[in-house]
């Protein structure tokens, strides 16, 4: 009995030692992964920091590029000006699409809308830029413009928002649907009430993630929106736009210290730019989340 005892004992403080070993092995495989996908990151942003901020100066901030000098004005406010049409036009669509997908489409109908805006995801940024530069700045004669570059990038952001729009409302729970009809209350004002406000969270995420990969384009918008020195007009067509992303990658590669200095502070703004995207979207689902309760 003694000698059972002792082996079951054995056994046990064998098993305690292979689960502890797993356990080891599983949360350093965890923190491995985390260092690969942190890594790089740290080291860019730590890379950009030390050649930015040396340079920087507030001038940028009010001063239009002068040829591969002067400031970053007219980018700053080109880039404001594409992301806010970005979020009107492709933000608008997105978001029907999503809730049309959820709430109303079914069968076969839904699946190819799926399918589509999936296919669509798939497909490079830079041959979005070709098609809409032959046939928006070419073919509709629209010119390097503010809507070719707007349109353009609306369309690439289409899939990130329509899937985040359709999986928020999917998982607001039925019994608020079934509340709601169950008590007589129309369609219309259940899905904007009750539906869309719990969803409202996810949405904004998805809104958030697709502007920022937006303004951080570049190929799309050198075959559509072209580059200007001067701020935007507000003409829609045949008026080129400027943007951050072009100096980044342009000057970085002329032998001027101007030009890398520019380079680095719209890589430094860019940086800015979508670190206030996630304070706002941290914010919004922050709010949203306490006063829907």
């Amino acid at each position: 009995m003694a000698d059972r005892t002792t082996t079951l004992a054995a056994q046990r403080r064998s098993i305690d030692v292979r689960r502890k070993i797993a356990n080891a092995v599983f949360w350093a495989a965890c923190f491995g992964c985390l260092a690969v996908v942190v890594g790089p990151t740290l080291w860019m942003l730590i890379g950009v920091l030390t050649r930015a901020l040396p340079v920087f100066h507030w001038d940028v901030l009010i001063y239009n590029t002068q040829g591969s000098g002067g400031g970053l004005r007219n980018a700053i406010i080109g880039t404001v000006v594409i992301g806010g049409g970005v979020m009107v036009v492709g933000g608008t669509v997105s978001v029907l699409t999503g809730i049309y997908l959820s709430e109303f489409a079914s069968g076969r109908r839904r699946s190819v809308l799926r399918g589509a805006y999936e296919v669509l995801s798939g497909i490079p940024s830079i041959v979005l830029g070709y098609v809409g530069y032959l046939a928006l700045v070419v073919f509709f004669h629209w010119g390097f413009s503010l809507a070719a570059g707007v349109l353009v990038l609306s369309i690439m952001s289409i899939p990130y928002i329509a899937k985040a729009t359709e999986a928020s409302l999917e998982q607001v729970p039925t019994a608020y649907r079934e509340g709601a009809e169950a008590l007589g209350l129309p369609l219309g004002w259940t899905l904007r009430k009750i539906v869309l406000k719990s969803a409202i969270p996810g949405i904004v995420t998805g809104l958030l993630v697709a502007l920022a990969l937006a303004v951080g384009e570049t190929a799309p918008l050198l075959y559509t929106a072209g580059w200007s020195d001067t701020a935007p007009t507000g003409k829609l067509t045949n008026s080129p736009v400027g943007y951050l992303t072009y100096p980044i990658w342009t000057f970085y590669n002329q032998p001027s210290a101007s030009a890398h200095a520019l380079s680095y502070d719209a890589a430094l703004l860019l940086m800015v730019f979508v670190l206030l995207l996630i304070v706002i979207g941290r914010a919004v689902t922050w709010y949203t989340r306490r006063y829907s309760e």
